[in-house]
């Protein structure tokens, strides 16, 4: 069984929705990444101290695109993945890894310096380009939904799941304000039943 290692409200969320999507059998190992001390397990699984991370039989992998990617052509094929042959999937592709290298991994930054760095520096230099960075970035996003309703073209794909995570969280923790179109995407991804379920078996993991 596929083990997943990661938090509640962090990007282990977009390997899980996959695992739902795609009717796999795995367990969730709930990892607090705030601890003073961090569990001894999970470092051996990934001693860079960062979530998320699976272990499927021998395999061990971390970074979430990755083991998206991983798991789809492992266990697929699946619809969350188009072909390259398909005329959807350089449009797939980008969005994918925008949701990540170019939208959610800006985020970080700003999350950091808002709920962890002392008052003086929460509104630093660098925190402030992210946040315009991650703006305009969203345009490519806007200017996507403007001819789909995802971002891959007509079907709902990974990289909806991908750019999901990285707009709840600019909306949640960031202050990003989304347009009606993106709030209507929003809507019809998280209103999915396998990211419904998800949501809830990554609230009910064992605690590590």
């Amino acid at each position: 069984m596929i083990t997943v290692w990661g938090g509640q409200t962090s990007r282990s969320i977009r390997v899980v929705w996959v695992l739902e999507e795609m009717g796999l059998p795995y367990r969730v190992r709930q990892v607090d990444m705030l601890a003073a001390e961090q569990d001894p397990a999970f470092l051996a699984v990934n001693p860079a101290d960062y979530i998320p991370a699976i272990q499927d039989g021998d395999v061990v992998m971390v970074e979430s695109i990755a083991i998206m990617e991983y798991l789809m052509a492992r266990y697929g094929p699946t619809p969350l993945a188009p072909s390259p042959q398909d005329p959807t999937f350089p449009a797939y592709q980008q969005f994918l890894h925008l949701g990540e290298a170019g939208l959610a991994t800006l985020m970080m930054p700003v999350v950091v310096s808002r709920f962890i760095a002392p008052d003086a520096e929460r509104e630093n230099w660098g925190a402030t380009w992210c946040l315009r960075s991650f703006q305009k970035r969203l345009k490519l996003v806007s200017q996507r939904l403007a001819d789909s309703p995802y971002l891959a073209g007509e079907a709902f794909t990974a990289a909806d799941i991908s750019v999901t995570y990285a707009l709840n969280l600019g909306q949640r923790n960031c202050g990003i304000a989304l347009g009606d179109a993106e709030q209507a995407y929003l809507a019809r991804t998280t209103g999915r039943d396998a990211y419904k379920r998800a949501m809830e078996r990554s609230h009910e993991g064992v605690n590590t």
